[in-house]
């Protein structure tokens, strides 16, 4: 949700839905789409800052199956990146590219696009995001035809024999740091180290709720 622009996104299993909620009594959907191709559980959705894009993440095997491998593929447990293009209840949702890391994990690593939020560098749409035993994932998507990873910190296998069920299961940023909690082995405290992302470090809030997006801006 995205309240400085009246806008939601909701990422409802089956469908990517942007919402318009002037009115938050009475929310009104402005678009929907689906992609029955690539996509197997709309799982969440994030603005960037200006309103003019939304990632969807698609939480293929429900955050338990091994999914970041040559078998899988690279458009399938991803994001989708959508530009929102128009004006009022004329917006619409447009489909520019998928995002997915680009390091196999092993067959025991269970591994999938998950919760993640905003960096707040000026003029660039960053996000940092857990991927399970796949770790966490900065990446850039101002180009959100060719979004690009930046940085990634994982610790590999919980295990070499057997699928076990670990990883970050979310990823934030928040007052200079990134703050991680891995299923099995506890919380991880995170400094980014990118000149890409030192900007960010001058943001400062009080309080964060990463489903309520903040307006950085201000």
């Amino acid at each position: 949700m995205l309240p400085s622009k009246d806008l939601a996104a909701g990422a409802c299993m089956g469908d990517g839905i942007l919402f318009d909620i002037e009115d938050p009594e009475e929310p009104r959907v402005i678009d929907r789409v689906q992609d029955n191709v690539n996509f197997a559980f709309w799982h969440s959705a994030t603005f960037n800052q200006k309103a003019d894009k939304v990632v969807f993440t698609d939480e293929l095997g429900g955050g338990s199956a091994a999914t970041c491998n040559a078998a899988t593929g690279s458009e399938r447990g991803a994001d989708g990146i959508y530009d929102i293009t128009g004006k009022g209840d004329k917006r619409k949702l447009v489909f520019k590219s998928y995002f997915k890391i680009d390091r196999h994990q092993a067959d025991t690593e269970n591994c999938v696009a998950h919760n993640g939020s905003l960096i707040p560098v000026k003029g660039k749409d960053i996000m940092v995001q857990a991927w399970y035993q796949g770790g966490i994932s900065v990446w850039d998507f101002t180009d959100s035809a060719k979004p690009k990873e930046i940085a990634f910190f994982e610790r590999g296998p919980l295990s070499t024999t057997t699928l076990s069920t670990a990883g970050s299961w979310s990823a934030y940023y928040y007052n200079g740091y990134i703050y991680s909690n891995d299923m099995a082995k506890g919380f991880d405290v995170l400094k980014l180290n990118d000149k890409r992302t030192d900007g960010a470090q001058r943001v400062r809030l009080s309080e964060l709720n990463v489903q309520t997006q903040p307006d950085y801006r201000r």
